[in-house]
């Protein structure tokens, strides 16, 4: 009876063994995938993802903090122009008495929503134009890159005023307009990764299955196309920004009371000679400190996703 209790006691402790042995393993492989590993290089990365927190507290600020100020972006108080910074105003009023403090956070959501929508659009018509004329080649690969060299032709400025000309200075269209002119580039580099990944032996594998081309395109070639993609994001994102600022600072984009950080630094720019210094600095500081984090964050993602860095 006592050795039988032995054995089987032994038994359970084996089996216990076992599944540790066997979640460990687990563990470790799930520990060696791509993207664990980007993830370890990129906490390597100090001023990346320094970066990246300093990014996350920004984005945080600009949707939370108007929600607790006493003032709206579009509050007048014309017994309080041109204040410097204080207790009751932190960054100051402008010309109308308004709240420069709830304006640059306001201004700030507004800019980061243009940032992201419009290069969500950019990212979305590039990957696929990108995509599918690598893919298919012949004629279609013709005509769709004769398309991006004609509109590379097109300075990108102008192409981005005539379109905001054009269709209007809404909200909406802004994103629209920024993002049709900011494809190019990513249709190009999806392009050059999909001509290297077309013959390799998954795609083959899935024409011998009967996989229909679009599947192929989307299912397969753009799912391993994500890391360019999130790269282009990242370093996409800015020069989207700057371009929005750039329309708004001409007064082709955010249309008053709604400001964004373009607009705010081009009312800054009209009234720095009269020494009212915060209505050109603040806006910059924090138009500058995001485009540095995205450039950072860009440039440590695509170091942590080449497969090629071993540190």
């Amino acid at each position: 009876m006592t050795k039988s209790y032995t054995l089987v006691q032994k038994q359970k402790n084996a089996d216990f063994l076992e599944d540790v042995a066997s979640q460990s393993h687990q563990e470790a492989f799930k520990g060696r995938s791509l993207y664990y590993d980007a993830w370890q290089r990129f906490k390597k990365n100090k001023i990346a993802l320094m970066s990246l927190w300093l990014l996350i507290l920004i984005v945080l600020a600009v949707i939370l903090l108007p929600w607790f100020s006493p003032y709206t972006y579009a509050h007048q108080d014309l017994l309080q122009v041109y204040q410097g910074p204080s207790a009751e105003h932190w960054f100051g009023t402008d010309s109308l008495g308004r709240d420069v403090f709830t304006r640059v956070m306001v201004g700030g959501r507004v800019t980061l929503e243009i940032g992201f929508v419009a290069t969500f659009v950019s990212v979305v018509i590039g990957t696929l134009v990108g995509a599918t004329a690598g893919f298919l080649g012949g004629k279609i690969d013709s005509i769709l890159m004769r398309i991006v060299d004609i509109l590379y032709g097109l300075p990108f400025m102008f192409f981005a005023i005539l379109l905001v000309t054009l269709f209007g200075r809404n909200f909406i269209l802004v994103f629209v307009a920024i993002g049709a002119v900011s494809w190019l580039d990513m249709a190009r580099v999806v392009r050059g990764q999909t001509l290297g990944l077309k013959n390799k032996e998954f795609i083959e594998a899935a024409y011998v299955c009967g996989v229909k081309e679009r599947t192929i395109i989307t299912r397969h070639i753009i799912r391993n196309l994500i890391g360019i993609v999130a790269v282009y994001i990242t370093l996409t994102v800015p020069v989207v920004i700057m371009t929005a600022a750039f329309l708004s600072f001409l007064g082709l984009g955010i249309q008053p009371p709604m400001t964004d950080w373009g607009g705010l630094i081009s009312d800054g720019v009209q009234v720095i000679a009269f020494n009212y210094w915060w209505l050109l600095i603040i806006p910059s500081i924090f138009l500058t400190l995001t485009l540095l984090c995205f450039n950072f964050v860009g440039n440590g993602l695509r170091d942590a996703l080449d497969p090629r860095e071993q540190r």
